[in-house]
């Protein structure tokens, strides 16, 4: 049974001989245990005859779950983490779902989650909280190639009404952003999700257009690089440019100098680039910009006099 469920589970068309074959059982024995997934609440539509076969139908009710011990430690940890996350919305629904798969895990599993439970601090994160439903509903519209429709508040203020053909979505952070053909503009955008309002699948089929990047994270990457900031900061480090690349990750860009790399961003507040200046254990020199080397010495010389 579970190995038949695991099969059909990938939601594509078997053929019963291919799925007797596969569970060295008999037709027979294939029909029957189909039945007992139907009873339990498995939507599994067949076709009969000599080239007949089976398939799990998406939607419906949702049946029992059967999970393996990891995949069950795993979806706790998720939830865990979605309860204390940054969508709206998801707090409360996740801590429900998570008790329910508690109360279901044996003993041993139980063990383990409370291990993680009592000995994980959470570090709170500011940013900005997003709507479960705009995002699920963004998701939606990706799967299905299916345009949206939403109400956009722009980096300056303005309000627009945009029509997009929603390509991926991407977390970046605490930030979500949408990535799709903005159908009016006729050209790629990036949306961030907390500024999108009333998003709304219109119906509308469309074919996935070719992004003009690597991939979604590297379009939503590019763009925020591009976009005019208030500071453009550049630090040296006496370090090599895999160390420094490691420590910034998506953040910066990392290119090779004499004797060292240089770490570029550019940046609203300075905040962000003194702290991962004071996580990187390299030396380095502020090129630029004059306000991050006035931050810099004044915050050494708080923490020195404090010290």
């Amino acid at each position: 049974m579970l190995r038949l469920l695991s099969l059909l589970q990938t939601h594509r068309y078997w053929p019963g001989t291919e799925l007797s074959d596969r569970l060295e059982v008999s037709a027979r024995t294939l029909r029957r245990d189909i039945d007992r997934l139907r009873e339990l609440g498995y939507q599994v539509d067949a076709v009969r005859g000599v080239a007949g076969g089976y398939q799990l139908r998406a939607g419906g009710s949702l049946p029992p779950l059967l999970l393996e011990d990891d995949e069950a430690v795993a979806i706790a940890v998720g939830l865990r983490t979605a309860a204390a996350g940054a969508v709206q919305g998801l707090e409360e629904t996740s801590v429900h779902a998570l008790t329910k798969v508690l109360n279901l895990m044996p003993p041993r599993l139980r063990r383990r989650m409370d291990a993680l439970q009592s000995y994980t601090v959470p570090a709170p994160m500011r940013g900005p909280t997003i709507d479960a439903g705009a995002l699920t509903t963004l998701a939606q519209g990706c799967r299905d190639d299916e345009e949206v429709r939403f109400g956009y508040t722009a980096r300056g203020g303005e309000r627009t009404q945009r029509r997009v053909e929603p390509h991926r979505l991407v977390s970046l952070g605490r930030r979500w952003y949408l990535v799709g053909y903005d159908r009016d503009r006729q050209d790629w955008r990036s949306f961030r999700v907390d500024r999108l309002s009333d998003p709304e699948l219109t119906g509308a089929r469309f074919r996935q257009r070719e992004l003009p990047a690597t991939d979604a994270l590297e379009y939503v990457q590019g763009g925020i690089a591009s976009m005019p900031m208030r500071y453009a900061v550049r630090v040296w480090f006496d370090a090599p440019v895999e160390t420094i690349q490691a420590a910034t990750g998506h953040w910066a860009t990392v290119e090779a100098s004499s004797e060292g790399s240089v770490m570029i961003m550019n940046a609203d507040h300075l905040d962000w680039p003194l702290m991962m200046i004071a996580g990187i254990d390299a030396p380095f020199t502020v090129e630029e910009p004059a306000e991050l080397r006035e931050l810099v010495t004044a915050t050494a010389a708080r923490l020195a006099a404090s010290a």
